[in-house]
C-alpha cells in the first residue's frame, strides 16, 4: 500500500494496488471534437470533471490527472474548499484528454461557460444526473 493512502481507509481506490480491473468508458478526443470511443480507463488519464450537489443544483469544475482517485477524495471530504463546503458530490461529467495541457486548458474554458451551457452539457452525456463514479471505478 503507497505511504501516500495510509489510514485514508480501505475503500479508497489507491489503497488496494492488487485490485485493478478495466473499466470501459467514454472519451472524447479534444481534437476530434464530439468523436468519442471506448478504451480502458487508466489509472493516470488527463481528465476535465463537473460535480454537482444534486439534479440543477451547485456546479463544480476540475481538471485531474487520476479521476477515480480525485472524485473518491471529493466524495469523502478530503478535498477542503468549495466542493466541501457545499455538499457537491455527484460526478455528473467527464472527459478524457490525451495531455494534462489540454485538459487544463479545456477545465479553464468550461469554468467560463454560463451555467446553462454546462447544464446543457451535462444533461446531453448524462440525461438522469446520475452518479458516474460507479461506472469509472
Amino acid at each position: 500500500m503507497d505511504s501516500a493512502f495510509a489510514g485514508k481507509g480501505k475503500d479508497h481506490p489507491a489503497a488496494d494496488r492488487t485490485r485493478r480491473t478495466a473499466v470501459w468508458s467514454l472519451i472524447v478526443v479534444p481534437a476530434q471534437a464530439g468523436t468519442q470511443w471506448a478504451r480502458p480507463m487508466r489509472e493516470r488519464n488527463p481528465c476535465v470533471y463537473i460535480l454537482a450537489s444534486k439534479r440543477n443544483g451547485t456546479l463544480y469544475v476540475g481538471v485531474t490527472s487520476n479521476l477515480v482517485k480525485r472524485v473518491w477524495e471529493h466524495k469523502h471530504n478530503l478535498v477542503e474548499g468549495f466542493t466541501q463546503q457545499y455538499g457537491v458530490h455527484t460526478l455528473v461529467w467527464y472527459e478524457m484528454h490525451e495531455t494534462m495541457e489540454s485538459a487544463i486548458s479545456r477545465e479553464k474554458a468550461i469554468k467560463e461557460w454560463k451555467r446553462a451551457w454546462k447544464i446543457r452539457r451535462i444533461e446531453e452525456f448524462n440525461p438522469t444526473w446520475q452518479d458516474l463514479y460507479g461506472s469509472i471505478c
